[in-house]
């Protein structure tokens, strides 16, 4: 049919499959060095509070620098930005080897080097998404977010698997070494690729990147619903549920009273990947669903009664059903999400907007484990979980009418 619309049409960008392949291979290292290195970290101190701090680390410089980094990627060549996360994350790969192989590892190093891991993290994210809109552009964006989203996803799938494996065959400081190499080919790919955004770039306002300047952004796309509902999305899922639950995992599984427990954690986790894996395969290869603020809070309301149902489940079958459901629900509302901001906002403000809106969607992550982990301790882990969704639900009953208004 001539009117269909092509599958995958952010493939027929030659540059665009370059970044999903080196991107996808470097969030698989990511998260190939996150298991190593909890690993060590558990048998080296086996230390809660080294842990907890672990997880602060990952997520409080997004809440504190997002805006400011994605200020940069306005300014400034996002493809220098994200070879210097590279760079940093390489640096941390191996200085973890080296401490590793010398058994000379303290817990200053340790927290030292997830902090840069995590400054890593937040550096690369917004400067990665005004990329993916100098290659492809306004048309094919939806798709290009979409498919970022997805493999991105792949490589949360793959890293610990992979990760594992390296740690096995060749032990924790070896494995760490060949995990640098993956980071390598995207830092080598951005050298030459021809994606400067020089027009963006010279339209970009020299203001600063903080939290007021991000407030002053927000201010001049007021009127703009699409934005502004986008980011309250992101920021309210993250805030009261976000990925919590996944820290609490082990105990799901266990209560969920499968004999083997570590085996059934596992399988939770990995029916979360596939389903946001195969929902975003799904999604490009079909228009089942319309990239509308409408549809994406729908969509991130329907999680909200999958995760409440996670919660509350007793039978292990229904939970990993729902992890599947869930883990497809979130790839498909978040990558909506994101995408609208991309296209919506003006491009003397986009790597702002994108920075605020990885503020909203990650650093709030970081107060999910207070409404779900800490008051779980106080009424049980199933009961804070469901209560922290059903309260989001009806938030987002409120964003919904919001974004339906006409101005």
């Amino acid at each position: 049919m001539s009117g269909a619309k092509p599958s995958f049409p952010a493939l027929r960008h030659s540059g665009f499959r370059f970044f999903l392949a080196t991107t996808t291979a470097a969030m698989m290292a990511d998260h190939i060095e996150h298991v190593i290195t909890y690993w060590i970290l558990f048998e080296k101190f086996h230390s809660p509070v080294l842990a907890g701090f672990a997880v602060l680390s990952h997520w409080l410089p997004f809440l504190l620098f997002s805006v400011y980094f994605g200020a940069m990627a306005d300014r400034f060549d996002s493809r220098r930005i994200i070879q210097v996360a590279m760079g940093l994350f390489m640096g941390v790969s191996l200085a973890w080897a080296v401490l590793i192989y010398t058994d000379t590892i303290e817990v200053w190093h340790a927290c030292l080097l997830l902090v840069v891991h995590g400054m890593a993290g937040v550096m690369w994210l917004p400067a990665s998404q005004v990329l993916i809109h100098d290659i492809v552009g306004r048309d094919h964006i939806v798709s290009a977010v979409r498919l970022n989203a997805t493999g991105r996803q792949l490589g949360q799938l793959l890293g610990p698997g992979i990760g594992g494996g390296l740690m096995l065959l060749l032990g924790p400081a070896a494995g760490l070494v060949v995990n640098v190499l993956i980071y390598l080919p995207l830092a080598l790919w951005l050298w030459k690729a021809p994606y400067a955004g020089t027009e963006r770039r010279a339209q970009a306002s020299a203001r600063g990147g903080g939290f007021f300047e991000a407030v002053k952004a927000l201010r001049e796309v007021a009127g703009n619903r699409t934005l502004v509902s986008m980011i309250l999305l992101a920021g309210i899922t993250s805030l009261f549920v976000g990925n919590a639950f996944i820290a609490q995992m082990p105990e799901y599984a266990h209560d969920l009273g499968t004999e083997k427990a570590d085996f059934s954690y596992t399988v939770l986790l990995a029916a979360n990947a596939a389903g946001a894996f195969i929902g975003g395969m799904i999604l490009e290869s079909s228009s089942v669903l319309r990239s509308t603020p409408r549809t994406a809070i729908v969509l991130a309301l329907i999680w909200c009664f999958v995760i409440a149902g996670f919660a509350l489940t007793d039978s292990y079958p229904v939970a990993v059903s729902l992890m599947f459901v869930g883990g497809f629900l979130s790839l498909a509302y978040n990558s909506m999400a994101q995408a609208l901001v991309q296209l919506e906002a003006p491009s003397h403000l986009r790597g702002r907007l994108i920075g605020l809106f990885q503020m909203s969607n990650s650093g709030l992550k970081f107060f999910s484990g207070i409404s779900v982990g800490l008051v779980g301790g106080l009424i049980g882990i199933h009961w804070s979980l469901a209560l922290s969704a059903l309260f989001l639900l009806m938030v987002m009953a409120g964003l919904l009418a919001f974004s339906m208004k006409t101005k």
